[in-house]
């Protein structure tokens, strides 16, 4: 989820900029928009004067699986908002397409054309701006960190960002078990989960390892089981692959790795 404020313009946020509005990086390290025209975002950008309309967007990091405390961070871009003109609208527009395969539903063909089909009172339907960032910060399960633009630019997405939601589902659903299990590999911390009816749930995954959180039950309950939210505890446990994956196919190795460790 993605929201867009414009300081000093009354309503400014611009609801739905995650979906249906899409988004995206460009190599360059500035954040590529697409908006509706008729947003306010899109008539400040319209209307301003070069790059002297700063904007914030913060970006909510929601776990794809349900799990008490869901939100896993926010980040914050902080930086100066201008439409994308001319013929750079193209290479724009191809990039979203790109990155967004369903960008044509989303008003990304006609951002490809030279002049947009104008929408409502006279509006393009959909305005494409770009993020040019003055700073961003970060504040999620591994900690709060600023981050500098040139810092921005250079990092690469992680391999695992387009099925990560899909393969956390997937561990929650049909191997909860061996999930859970892990249990074992944490020393004696996992003392205090083992061998209870704890709840153990996928809640981050990255080319680095598998973050679980073990969620229980004050006073021998378990959630579920009559207890309250305010009755639970829980501990996010961090588990690292022997070495990054690059795919797929690395995945399944590295986790069948961490399952067979846990069993032994």
């Amino acid at each position: 989820m993605a929201s867009l404020s414009i300081p000093g313009i009354e309503d400014s946020d611009v609801t739905g900029l995650a979906a249906p509005v899409c988004r995206t990086a460009t190599p360059e390290g500035d954040v590529l928009l697409l908006v509706p025209g008729d947003s306010a975002a899109a008539r400040a950008a319209a209307h301003a004067q070069d790059d002297d309309l700063a904007a914030v967007m913060e970006i909510t990091d929601v776990a794809p699986v349900s799990v008490p405390h869901r939100i896993r961070g926010r980040a914050w871009i902080a930086g100066w908002l201008t439409p994308v003109r001319n013929d750079q609208r193209a290479r724009a527009a191809m990039l979203l397409a790109e990155r967004h395969p369903v960008g044509e539903l989303l008003g990304i063909g006609e951002a490809l054309a030279p002049d947009p089909a104008p929408g409502h009172y006279g509006r393009p339907a959909w305005m494409l701006l770009r993020l040019e960032v003055g700073e961003a910060a970060v504040d999620d399960l591994w900690g709060a960190e600023q981050c500098e633009p040139d810092e921005f630019a250079a990092a690469a997405p992680d391999p695992l960002i387009g099925h990560e939601a899909e393969l956390l589902q997937h561990l929650h659903s049909a191997h909860s078990a061996q999930v859970r299990g892990l249990c074992t590999l944490l020393g004696e911390r996992g003392g205090e989960v083992c061998g209870v009816r704890e709840s153990a749930v996928p809640v981050g995954l990255d080319r680095f390892g598998l973050r679980v959180r073990f969620v229980q039950g004050a006073a021998g309950r378990t959630p579920g089981d009559g207890g309250t939210d305010g009755a639970q505890r829980s501990f996010d446990a961090r588990f690292d692959f022997p070495e990054p994956v690059r795919d797929i196919a690395e995945l399944r190795r590295a986790m069948h790795t961490l399952f067979e460790a846990a069993a032994s």
